[in-house]
């Protein structure tokens, strides 16, 4: 087997765990096998050097275009758990405001000043 084609196996293994339907149940599941195959194709392309054949050219530029997908997916994945953690924020300081909604008020308003002449 050439040595392009395993790692452009373990690409289109890659997109296609990202590919799959994410929610919040399963989506530490898929960031798991996104890590194991990334893991295993840094293996893989610390032993791809030049000279390439025309063959693994034409599959070096397949290669890139998987890339460019699976780069934008990732990205989906990330802004997902951006917008989770934003949420889960505001629901914690929601939370707090109800149990204790005097928090931040200052006391200093009602507070009687004696002067003395």
């Amino acid at each position: 087997m050439n040595r392009l084609e395993v790692l452009f196996q373990q690409t289109e293994q890659l997109q296609a765990v990202l590919n799959q339907e994410r929610n919040h149940k399963n989506r530490a599941e898929i960031i798991e096998q996104v890590n194991q195959l990334i893991e295993k194709r840094d293996e893989n392309l610390t032993d791809i050097k030049p000279p390439y054949t025309k063959e693994e050219e034409l599959l070096g530029k397949k290669l890139v275009q998987l890339n460019t997908e699976i780069e934008q997916l990732m990205q989906e994945i990330f802004t997902e758990l951006k917008a989770e953690i934003q949420q889960v924020k505001k629901q914690k300081r929601t939370n707090r405001k109800y149990i204790n909604p005097y928090e931040k008020v200052n006391s200093s308003d009602a507070m009687f000043l004696d002067s003395k002449k």
